[in-house]
């Protein structure tokens, strides 16, 4: 199916992208005017787009319906500074009710049920329920267009963090990834958590080149049992495996005595057997047992 963007409704255009890019991170940005009111909404067109210097941008978009602007976007206009609340799932009912477009000059902190807390290098108060606040200033506002739901991107540079020990590691040192349970955008009414169940690692390459799908053995390329991900776990190793004589398994063992009197149904059981050590992430164990064939 192919989709032509330039041929769907301004809705359908929405429906589309935000089903399909996902998931997304939220800004609870809590910004204030240049009359002291405070105004705290949330924004999942947001991510992390520098480190040195620290930049996050965000963009509160033109409203569909007549292109109007946002209050978030006005204020950081008069006042150029920012709170980003990182949204958690102990928070995710109350920060979709202060993205109720109440008339300017709400206290969404009030309507929402949260407690002001000051910032330490800026004017906007931060969310004190928020586990993680960055405060920020900020440099450059990028208007996308004038038209309902153009983005309006908001260039903004982390000053500091504020960071709840409670999800810090055993050593307080950095966060723990399974103690900060984000919530992240999808299409519609549609969210996702993250938590430990949910969570996996990938190693990535760094100081050393993987050998590469191209580099893999035909049999292993074109294995109908080994999917896409199982072969570009196999070729980021460095280099070539070789056949261990000291490697055990008994699973392997087991395979070659029963199917040694059919190579193609042993090769798909070894491959099988490859696959289940892959999915526990045992990469060199998999190499091994493909070696076999």
């Amino acid at each position: 199916m192919i989709i032509s963007l330039d041929t769907l409704s301004l809705v359908q255009k929405q429906h589309w992208l935000q089903h399909a890019i996902a998931p997304r991170p939220i800004a609870f940005a809590s910004t204030i005017d240049a009359s002291g009111n405070v105004n705290l909404s949330p924004f999942s067109f947001f991510n992390l787009f520098s480190y040195n210097p620290p930049i996050v941008i965000f963009s509160p978009s033109r409203r569909g319906r007549d292109a109007s602007t946002k209050h978030t976007l006005q204020n950081v206009l008069e006042v150029p500074e920012v709170v980003i609340n990182i949204c958690d799932f102990d928070m995710v009912q109350q920060m979709s009710l202060a993205s109720c477009e109440f008339p300017k000059g709400t206290d969404e902190f009030i309507k929402a049920g949260f407690t002001r807390q000051d910032a330490s290098l800026i004017k906007p108060p931060m969310v004190k329920e928020a586990k993680v606040k960055l405060e920020c200033r900020v440099n450059e506002i990028k208007s996308l267009g004038e038209t309902g739901g153009a983005g309006q991107l908001v260039i903004a540079e982390v000053l500091c963090m504020h960071v709840d020990e409670r999800i810090l590691n055993d050593e307080g040192t950095m966060i723990d990834q399974t103690r900060l349970h984000h919530v992240a955008r999808l299409g519609g009414d549609w969210y996702c958590k993250v938590t430990s169940d949910n969570l996996f690692k990938v190693p990535k390459p760094n100081t050393q080149l993987g050998i590469g799908v191209d580099a893999l053995p035909g049999s292993i390329l074109n294995s109908h049992i080994l999917t896409g991900n199982d072969l570009g776990q196999l070729a980021n190793v460095h280099e070539m495996p070789v056949i261990d004589p000291a490697y055990e398994d008994e699973v392997l063992k087991n395979i070659i005595q029963y199917y040694s009197i059919s190579p193609e149904e042993m090769e798909k059981e070894i491959h099988r057997h490859a696959k289940n050590l892959l999915g526990k992430n045992k990469v060199q164990e998999a190499w091994q047992v493909l070696l076999a064939c």
